[in-house]
């Protein structure tokens, strides 16, 4: 991967201590690990690194804790999922520095896994304390970075340690930075976004930046009302940012002036009320009832966003086309989504798609497998999107 030094540039491993940080942040229910997808994603690296004989030492945060140690934020119950997921027995010291975590260390055989405990028990891990980062550095002689996830956090553990060792990146960094590289960084075109959600508030910096670089933008979701208002379309009672009207404009107006045609819905699924199998209809954007909101996008619209997905080579996808968490208002989510994963399986598309409620959009349309890359990175991922620095990743640069 160009720019970058991978576990292929790491050479002899064996007997070498290697601090390798991941992203372990999964839900825990009754002191167990209730998904543990984001330990499968690390699993390769770790299976490489102890398979050559590295001494593999794992950091990890967990959760936000406030002050110091907290019990209810230990890492131990994780390091059961983790050896379950690896196959593997993972040790565990309950401290991340000081003597607790170099005596864990000093007793481990080529092979080894540790997990040390919670980086952030110590406030000098999110302030990047370089006295914090020489004592995590103290445990090891090489650093790779495999937590994509939290590259655009400036902290010890994902960006200090790297000016401080050899750092090289891990197999999900390199497959996440790899995969990103595709869907916008150097992509072959052309090149289509789709961006949905509920607010344009929260996206700005994301629109603005995607209209620059690909050549559609297809807006969905809650945001998309914003945008018909902006254009003088009356959306009745949908979920809608008035203020946001002359931010809308200038983004078209952008769009406009960098040859990225803006999709907006021609028709929508409106209803009287926000729940499940609610009374319901399809109607033109123009005709939405003054009393009605739109919860999803109507078959004429999924046809156009369809047809745009044929025409790409390359499709970006953040957010759904509508209220995909309750029927029926999850169909056009889930038509789009099947047919861009078909076009990927069939080789004619690079899919990438990221953010919490596209993974989650993308495995209810059962299609999060065929995509070309999910990333499950959330913040990191809309940061990229956003076309912002990641500090994690810029310190891991040749």
């Amino acid at each position: 991967m160009a720019g970058f030094k991978t576990l292929d540039d790491l050479g002899e491993v064996k007997g070498k201590r290697v601090l390798v940080r991941v992203d372990l942040n999964v839900p825990v229910a009754d002191g167990k690990v209730s998904d543990a997808t984001r330990i499968e994603r690390v699993a390769p690296t770790i299976k490489d690194l102890s398979g050559r004989g590295a001494k593999v030492i794992l950091l990890a945060h967990f959760g936000r804790p406030k002050d110091g140690p907290d019990a209810a934020l230990s890492l131990a119950p994780i390091a059961e999922a983790t050896a379950q997921v690896l196959g593997h027995a993972v040790a565990f010291a309950t401290d991340c520095v000081g003597d607790t975590a170099a005596k864990a260390i000093a007793t481990m055989k080529d092979g080894d896994v540790l997990l040390l405990e919670n980086t952030r028990f110590y406030k000098g891990e999110e302030k990047n304390d370089a006295e914090f980062t020489k004592a995590l550095a103290a445990g090891g002689d090489i650093y790779v970075n495999d937590a994509f996830s939290a590259a655009h956090r400036a902290h010890s553990s994902t960006e200090g340690l790297a000016r401080l060792m050899p750092a090289y990146a891990g197999r999900t960094m390199q497959a996440e930075l790899e995969a990103l590289e595709k869907g916008l960084g150097n992509p072959v075109r052309p090149v289509v976004a789709i961006v949905g959600g509920a607010k344009v508030s929260t996206k700005i910096d994301l629109l603005m930046n995607l209209v620059k670089k690909v050549d559609a933008l297809v807006i969905g979701g809650g945001m998309a009302n914003t945008f018909l208002a902006a254009r003088g379309t009356d959306v009745g009672k949908s979920l809608c940012e008035h203020d946001l009207a002359p931010t809308a404009k200038q983004i078209m107006i952008e769009a406009a002036q960098s040859g990225c045609a803006i999709v907006l819905p021609s028709d929508g699924v409106v209803a009287r009320e926000f729940k499940a199998n609610a009374a319901n209809e399809t109607v033109g954007i123009e005709q939405v009832p003054a009393d009605a909101m739109i919860l999803d996008v109507g078959p004429k619209t999924v046809e156009a966003v369809n047809q745009w997905i044929d025409r790409a080579a390359t499709l970006v996808w953040n957010g759904p086309l509508g209220a995909f968490e309750i029927a029926p208002f999850d169909r056009a989510t889930v038509s789009a989504a099947k047919h861009a994963a078909a076009r990927s399986k069939e080789g004619k598309l690079v899919s990438v798609a990221g953010g919490g409620d596209t993974v989650a959009a993308l495995n209810h349309a059962g299609v999060a497998d065929d995509f070309t890359y999910v990333s499950t990175a959330g913040g990191a991922f809309l940061e990229w999107m956003e076309g912002k620095a990641l500090p994690g990743v810029e310190v891991l640069k040749k």
